[in-house]
């Protein structure tokens, strides 16, 4: 990349970190490296790399990137362990149930816009049945469900890349997502 694209790429990651360094170093956030989300990425580092998606793809469409960016560190804040939830609980729906206990988490211990709250609470759709309102939100759907898939395959994915031309021509028509 030349300088122009790099001082850009730059100055993109000090917008970025600046819509969010509050709630990076707020505790209940910081809780969120104590779980596993996806493989071996944390809770925390998940929400991190969504918001940073987030924060691009809805910059380069116009949208409300500092919102998105935020809601997206906020996106998965239940603050416990989905892959033992069940066994504990009982409730097997962890899958539906979490974006409403992720947005109750944070509006206790943050103020958040009609749009953040959609984004958090609409995340999960289509498997939640009320669409997004908000375009950010539809946006986040796309990002989380990318981030969770490059997360789950990990270093596999040279492995698919090389091996399955399906998975090549997918990642090529998601390619505009790539910062």
């Amino acid at each position: 990349m030349g300088k122009n694209g790099r001082r850009r790429d730059d100055q993109a990651g000090e917008e970025f970190y600046e819509c969010i360094k509050d709630l990076l170093e707020h505790p209940v956030v910081q809780e969120m490296q104590k779980y596993i989300q996806h493989g071996t990425t944390t809770c925390y580092q998940h929400c991190l790399n969504v918001a940073y998606y987030n924060f691009r793809l809805c910059r380069r469409l116009g949208l409300d990137a500092r919102r998105a960016a935020r809601a997206g560190m906020l996106h998965d804040l239940f603050l416990y362990d989905w892959h033992e939830h069940a066994a504990k609980t009982g409730d097997h729906f962890h899958g539906l149930r979490h974006p409403r206990r992720a947005l109750e988490n944070a509006r206790r211990h943050f103020s958040l816009t009609s749009l953040e709250e959609d984004v958090i609470l609409k995340h999960m759709w289509p498997l939640t049945v009320i669409p997004p309102v908000h375009a950010e939100s539809f946006v986040i759907c796309l990002t989380d469900k990318y981030c969770g898939f490059c997360e789950t395959v990990g270093d596999r994915h040279r492995l698919y890349y090389r091996r399955y031309p399906l998975y090549r021509k997918m990642l090529r028509s998601i390619s505009f997502l790539h910062p």
